[in-house]
């Protein structure tokens, strides 16, 4: 069986920090599959937000998550403090890829938690199609 195989190719263009919430855990007693997607969304939101952007108007259009792929390297807790990085690639006329990486410390080393990415397809909400990424927007993607 093939698995999500997430290389990470350029420098990282955003970090947070973002703790873990006791509603991010789940019954095995570490952070659920449903809680990564809602950190890296938290992590998207304010990468957005230094140009105070939304997901609903990045430069006049919207933004929508067309796929995802996570691939899990160690458990996070309640209490762990995760650093979220992120940078996008793979950019086409209507669609660009975020690749996120999330960490914890533990006993003063580095953990890799989670490697993901995201194809994020710009949408006009209006018109209910995908539309082409606007010049400003790809300007911002490409810095």
């Amino acid at each position: 069986m093939q698995r999500n195989r997430i290389q990470f190719t350029k420098p990282f263009q955003f970090e947070m920090q973002i703790p873990v919430r006791i509603s991010d855990i789940n019954y095995g007693g570490h952070v659920g599959n449903d809680s990564i997607l809602s950190i890296l969304h938290e992590c998207r939101l304010n990468w957005l937000k230094q140009w105070n952007y939304t997901e609903m108007n990045a430069a006049g259009v919207g933004l929508i998550m067309a796929d995802s792929a996570i691939q899990y390297r160690a458990e996070a807790f309640h209490g762990d403090i995760l650093r979220a990085q992120l940078y996008v690639d793979e950019i086409g006329p209507m669609m660009f890829n975020i690749f996120y990486k999330l960490s914890a410390m533990r006993d003063a080393q580095p953990i890799d938690i989670v490697y993901a990415r995201t194809c994020m397809v710009c949408f006009d909400y209006q018109q209910r199609t995908k539309t082409e990424i606007p010049v400003q927007l790809l300007e911002k993607l490409t810095k």
